[in-house]
């Protein structure tokens, strides 16, 4: 009798592990498709980032339709009651004036941060080496310079960020900063997410003007009085590097801003990843 009680204790035993361990797996499958469901339902629509500029020296107000970004550790603009400047370049190739660019720099003491395509990494590896020595951030822009929204694949988006951090390492030994900037200020709100999901936060921009056609620069005065009229506290600044009047401008304009009480801060620092 005690034998026959034992072995049923062991069938029923074994029949609860088991039913216990098909509960655990179908938990985890249902988690699994509930986070697959969760990522399939973010709205794919792409918009174009944009900000409503301002001339008062007051933050401009950014996009209103797509105000979902604020969900995606994304960033465009910073404190609005320090006078910090936050100083970007976006690079998608080279034009020649990006060493007079970290010469200018370099004299005022002021970090900047790079955002970089992969091709870009690969053909000026000297050029993103001094940016890492001298103190600068160089920052991802993708692999490809496509819209990040337009890409349904999550390996081939993964990719676009992936790789081009695989470069800079390669180039520098380092591991590259986690600041993405969408091309073309593309995005979705699926893509803002895959972006975080990376570890990345997406950096917009508070200021910008039409600088990056080579064969179309404008003045150095039109492009003082729109960057002067429109500075305010906390500002994210995008310039090309490839322009030449941003390179012949920017000792002028970094003296300006100093002037104006103005400092240079790394995205680091608007972060709060640590002070510098």
């Amino acid at each position: 009798m005690k034998k026959n009680n034992l072995g049923n204790y062991l069938i029923i035993g074994f029949f609860a592990l088991l039913l216990g361990v098909i509960a655990i797996t179908n938990s985890n499958l249902f988690n699994k498709s509930k986070t697959q469901i969760l990522d399939s339902d973010l709205s794919t629509t792409e918009y174009n980032w944009y900000f409503n500029p301002r001339e008062d020296h007051k933050q401009p107000d950014p996009i209103k339709e797509a105000d979902f970004f604020k969900s995606y550790n994304t960033y465009y603009v910073g404190d609005p009651n320090e006078k910090v400047i936050y100083l970007t370049f976006d690079a998608g190739y080279e034009n020649g004036y990006t060493n007079l660019l970290l010469d200018t720099l370099k004299k005022h003491n002021a970090p900047a941060n790079f955002f970089v395509v992969k091709s870009y990494i690969e053909n000026n590896k000297d050029l993103v080496n001094r940016m890492v020595k001298e103190g600068h951030l160089v920052c991802n822009h993708s692999k490809s310079h496509v819209s990040m929204a337009s890409i349904d694949n999550i390996d081939k988006f993964n990719e676009e960020i992936l790789s081009t951090a695989k470069a800079y390492k390669e180039v520098t030994g380092k591991e590259m900063p986690k600041y993405f900037r969408p091309p073309m200020g593309k995005f979705s709100e699926r893509s803002l997410k895959y972006t975080q999901d990376l570890g990345y936060s997406t950096i917009f921009w508070s200021f910008a003007y039409v600088d990056w056609y080579d064969s179309n620069q404008p003045s150095h005065e039109e492009a003082k009085k729109k960057i002067y009229s429109r500075t305010h506290p906390g500002a994210i600044v995008l310039l090309h590097s490839n322009s030449q009047t941003n390179a012949e401008i920017l000792d002028e304009v970094l003296t300006h801003w100093e002037e104006e009480g103005y400092t240079i801060k790394s995205l680091d620092y608007l972060t709060d990843k640590k002070t510098s």
